[in-house]
């Protein structure tokens, strides 16, 4: 696949905005950004909830403490992933975001593909691959175009 320079231009701020986001975990700063008509709708890092103390102020990301392996046990977690919070500002701000593009630093995991389907998500664009194939397949099943980003093509 041959990307634009709208692509590319989204996938870098998918970079800056995860540069944002309170996780502990280096590897884990996470960007979302939701596009329609070259258009930014919304965006999302993954963080704690509102006036909740994040891991990267606590000093320890409780999924390593815990041992939990990535890809599993999502919801033990302090933060809200960059997908969920970009679809909440959106409905925060009335702005749909049916039909639209998501940029996104890794592949969702099932929880977030979950919610791009209902939110009518048409097409995900990713850096990273998240090990949840799960995700991937039903993403697949409803129709939602999932593409791997390769900032060579």
């Amino acid at each position: 696949m041959t990307f634009t320079k709208w692509d590319h231009r989204f996938m870098e701020m998918t970079d800056t905005i995860a540069g944002w986001a309170s996780c502990y975990q280096e590897n884990r700063k996470m960007g979302a950004v939701i596009v329609r008509d070259k258009r930014i709708l919304t965006t999302g890092y993954n963080g704690a909830p509102q006036g909740v103390k994040p891991c990267v102020e606590r000093g320890e990301c409780m999924r390593r403490k815990m041992n939990i392996p990535s890809g599993t046990r999502a919801e033990v977690c302090y933060a809200v992933h960059a997908e969920q919070n970009a679809l909440i500002q959106a409905a925060r701000l009335g702005v749909s975001v049916f039909g639209a593009t998501m940029y996104v630093t890794y592949s969702p995991c099932i929880i977030c593909a979950r919610l791009l389907i209902n939110a009518g998500i048409v097409r995900v664009i990713y850096r990273y691959d998240y090990p949840d194939d799960f995700s991937k397949e039903i993403l697949k099943e409803a129709g939602v175009e999932l593409i791997r980003f390769d900032p060579q093509a």
